[in-house]
C-alpha cells in the first residue's frame, strides 16, 4: 500500500521590480475596455453623427464641463458624466466657402470648419477658431456664469477673421494660451504654410516673430505654451513656447531636429524704430532629453511629442514634463523628461550663443551685452527705467535680433530621464499628463501616457538618492477605446480623479484610480504600490493624508517606495484577529504521485514561490 504523506506548502506572491530605467512590459493590471465598462470606471462620449475627431479639449472646473472642439462643432460635457446632458454647437463652414475651398484644389473632407483653437476668454465667454475650409474664423461663445451651465451659445455678431490666430490646415500644428485678454499663438499663418510665427493678438495689435528669419524659427512644430510668471511683478511675466525646429549648419542647410523652450514678455509691444509690431524680447533655447551610452556617447531623443506643464500652489515654479522621441529611422524609443523652472531661468539668465561667421561653430558670447538686458521685460523689478519695450535703446533690439538663442542648454532633472521605452516594435506613445500624489512615504509623480492602439498607461518613477537609480513601476494598462486608434488629448482632472481622453472615435472619461482591484489582502494591497491606494485593515482603498482619515481607517500599510507587504502585512492584528502576509495551505498527496499545486498571482508582474516543508509518516 502507498504510504500518505501531509505536506506543508506556504506560498509566496512575490511582484518584480526593476531598478534600471526601463519601462516593464508587464501592468500590475490589464484591463479591457469591456472590463473598464463593467468595473463603471469610463463613460465614453461619441458625438452626434462624423464630427468628432477632437482636434481641441479645455477643461473648465468652474463650469464643471469640458469643452471640446471638433470638425463643424462644439461640445459641452459634463465632468460627471461625459456621456450625460451634453450641449453641441453646429459651426459649419457655409456653402461658399466649401464652394471657394474645393476651387482651389481642396479635398472635400479638408474644406470644413475644424475648431483648432479653444481658449477661456473670460469668466462667461470661450474664444473658440476654426479653419473655415482654409479660411480661419473666430468667435465668442457664451456659457454664462457658474450659476447658469446650461448656457453654451456661439455668438454670430461676433464671428470675424481668425487669421493669424488659427491655421488654415486642420493638419497644422498650433498652440495658443489667453493671458489678459490677449491670444499668444504658435502656429503657420499662411494659406500655404511657409510663415511660422509667434504672435501675440488683441483688439490694438499684432506682435509676431520676424517673417522669414530661420534664426528665430526653422519649420518649427508647435506643441505647448503657457504663462508663467517671474515673480510678484506682473510687468516681469513671461509667455513660454515650446516647440521642435530644425537646426542650420554653417551652410545653411537644414540638419538635426531639435526641441526649443522660447520665450516673450507679455507686456512686450516691440520697438519704436525697429522691430515695430516684432518681439523685442524673443529668446530661445534648446531642451536636452538624452542618455549616456557604457561608449560614452549619448542617445537624444530631440523630437519633442507633448509637454505637461504640474502646477504647484506656488505658480511660479511649475514642473516641466516632456514626452519625447528618437529621430532616428534605425532606432525607435520614446523617452520623458522633468525640468525645473528654475533650470530654466538660469539658462535665460546666462551667456548667448555666438557665431562669428555663418561657417563657425557657436560659442559663448563674450562680449559687451547692452542695458537693459536684451530679453528683459519693462518692469519694476528689472528697475523701472523704461515704461515699455518701445523705450528700450536701439542697440538693445539690435542685439537681441541678432542673438535670439542661448548657449547652454536645459538639462533634465537627474540628468536623465524619468522613463523609457526602447522596446523595438513598442507601441507609439501619443500624449502624457502628469498628477502629483501624496502617499504615507512621500509624494509621487504619476504619469498618465496615451498610445497609438487606445491604451493609457498608468506609470510612477521613483528615485533612489543612495544608489542614483530611477525605478519606473507599470501600474495599470487600461484600453480606454474599444477598437485601437490613437489617443491625441488627455486632459487631467486633479480635483475630480478624473482622465479625459479624447481620439477619432470620441472622448473617454475615466477614474484615476480603483484601489479595490488589487486585492482583499493586505499584501495585495501592499504590493500594488499604488500611492493613490493603502489597505485600511478592511480593504484595499483610497489612501487620505493624516487628519483626513476616520477612526475606523487608522490601521493603514502602503510602501510605495519598496512595496514591503511581509513587514507591512506579516503579522498584523486587528481587533484581536491575526492577518498573515503569505497564503499557508495543507496538502494531501500519495508517494510517487504527482499533486496539482494551483495558485494563479492577481498581478501580471508577479510570478509564485512553492516552499514544502515535509511533514511526518
Amino acid at each position: 500500500m502507498d504510504s500518505v504523506n501531509s505536506v506543508s506548502v506556504i506560498v509566496f506572491v512575490v511582484l518584480w521590480s526593476s531598478s534600471h530605467s526601463a519601462l516593464s512590459v508587464q501592468p500590475r493590471i490589464r484591463l479591457s475596455h469591456k472590463e473598464l465598462r463593467e468595473l463603471n470606471r469610463t463613460w465614453v462620449f461619441q458625438g452626434s453623427g462624423l464630427s468628432l475627431p477632437p482636434q481641441t479639449m479645455l477643461l473648465d472646473e468652474a463650469h464643471e464641463r469640458l469643452y471640446v472642439g471638433t470638425r463643424n462643432t462644439l461640445y459641452s460635457l459634463s465632468l460627471d458624466r461625459v456621456n450625460h446632458q451634453h450641449r453641441e454647437i453646429v459651426w459649419a463652414s457655409s456653402e461658399a466657402q466649401v464652394e471657394d475651398c474645393l476651387m482651389k484644389g481642396r479635398e472635400k473632407s479638408e474644406c470644413a470648419n475644424y475648431i483648432k483653437v479653444l481658449q477661456q476668454y473670460n469668466g462667461t465667454h470661450l474664444l473658440a477658431c476654426g479653419t473655415g475650409a482654409f479660411n480661419p474664423l473666430c468667435a465668442t461663445v457664451r456659457i454664462g456664469h457658474t450659476a447658469q451651465a446650461w448656457q453654451f451659445e456661439l455668438e454670430e455678431q461676433s464671428v470675424q477673421s481668425g487669421r493669424g490666430r488659427c491655421p488654415y490646415n486642420h493638419n497644422s500644428p498650433v498652440t495658443s494660451t489667453l493671458h489678459r485678454g490677449e491670444l499668444y499663438v504658435g502656429l503657420y499663418s499662411d494659406y500655404w504654410e511657409n510663415d511660422a510665427a509667434l504672435c501675440r493678438i488683441n483688439n490694438h495689435s499684432y506682435t509676431r516673430t520676424e517673417r522669414d528669419d530661420r534664426q528665430q524659427l526653422n519649420e518649427p512644430k508647435f506643441i505647448g505654451s503657457m504663462v508663467i510668471p517671474d515673480n510678484d511683478d506682473r510687468d516681469d511675466d513671461k509667455v513660454y513656447f515650446f516647440f521642435t525646429e530644425r537646426e542650420v549648419d554653417a551652410e545653411g542647410a537644414n540638419k538635426a531636429v531639435y526641441t526649443r523652450v522660447g520665450r516673450v514678455c507679455a507686456n512686450d509691444q516691440g520697438g519704436q524704430r525697429m522691430l515695430v509690431n516684432r518681439w523685442s524680447s524673443f529668446l530661445k533655447t534648446r531642451l536636452i532629453c538624452s542618455v549616456a551610452g557604457p561608449n560614452g556617447i549619448a542617445t537624444h531623443f530631440d523630437d519633442l511629442v507633448d509637454v505637461f506643464l504640474l502646477k504647484n500652489k506656488d505658480k511660479k515654479n511649475p514642473e516641466i514634463f516632456g514626452l519625447f522621441r528618437t529621430t532616428s529611422s534605425v532606432f525607435q524609443g520614446y523617452a520623458v523628461c522633468m525640468y525645473y523652472m528654475d533650470d530654466v531661468r538660469a539658462v535665460f539668465n546666462g551667456q548667448f550663443a555666438h557665431r562669428e561667421r555663418p561657417e563657425h561653430h557657436w560659442s559663448p558670447y563674450e562680449g559687451w551685452v547692452p542695458f537693459p538686458r536684451p530679453g528683459s521685460c519693462a518692469s519694476k523689478v528689472n528697475g523701472g527705467e523704461f515704461s515699455g519695450s518701445k523705450d528700450f535703446p536701439d542697440e538693445v533690439l539690435r542685439f537681441v535680433r541678432s542673438h535670439p538663442a542661448m548657449f547652454s542648454p536645459v538639462l533634465p532633472v537627474y540628468r536623465r530621464p524619468v522613463l523609457l521605452q526602447t522596446e523595438p516594435g513598442g507601441r507609439r506613445l501619443t500624449q502624457m499628463a502628469v498628477d502629483r500624489v501624496q502617499a504615507q512615504d512621500g509624494h509621487y509623480h504619476v504619469l498618465y501616457i496615451g498610445t497609438d492602439d487606445s491604451v493609457v498607461l498608468k506609470v510612477i518613477t521613483i528615485y533612489n538618492t543612495d544608489t542614483d537609480t530611477i525605478e519606473e513601476v507599470l501600474l495599470e494598462e487600461l484600453q480606454v477605446f474599444k477598437v485601437p486608434v490613437p489617443i491625441n488629448e488627455i486632459i487631467i482632472s486633479a480635483k475630480r480623479q478624473q482622465l479625459y481622453v479624447g481620439s477619432e472615435v470620441g472622448v473617454a472619461q475615466i477614474k484615476l484610480h480603483q484601489c479595490n482591484l488589487y486585492g482583499f489582502d493586505c499584501a495585495d494591497c501592499c504590493l500594488a504600490r499604488d500611492p493613490y491606494c493603502a489597505w485600511d485593515g478592511l480593504t484595499c482603498s483610497p489612501y487620505y493624508p493624516a487628519g483626513v482619515y476616520t477612526k475606523s481607517r487608522r490601521f493603514r500599510r502602503q510602501d510605495v517606495r519598496h512595496g514591503n507587504a511581509v513587514q507591512l502585512c506579516n503579522g498584523l492584528q486587528i481587533d484581536g484577529v491575526q492577518f498573515q502576509g503569505v497564503e499557508e495551505r495543507q496538502v494531501y498527496g500519495v508517494e510517487g504521485n504527482s499533486t496539482l499545486l494551483e495558485c494563479t498571482p492577481r498581478s501580471l508582474q508577479a510570478r509564485v514561490l512553492w516552499y514544502i516543508q515535509r511533514g511526518q509518516r
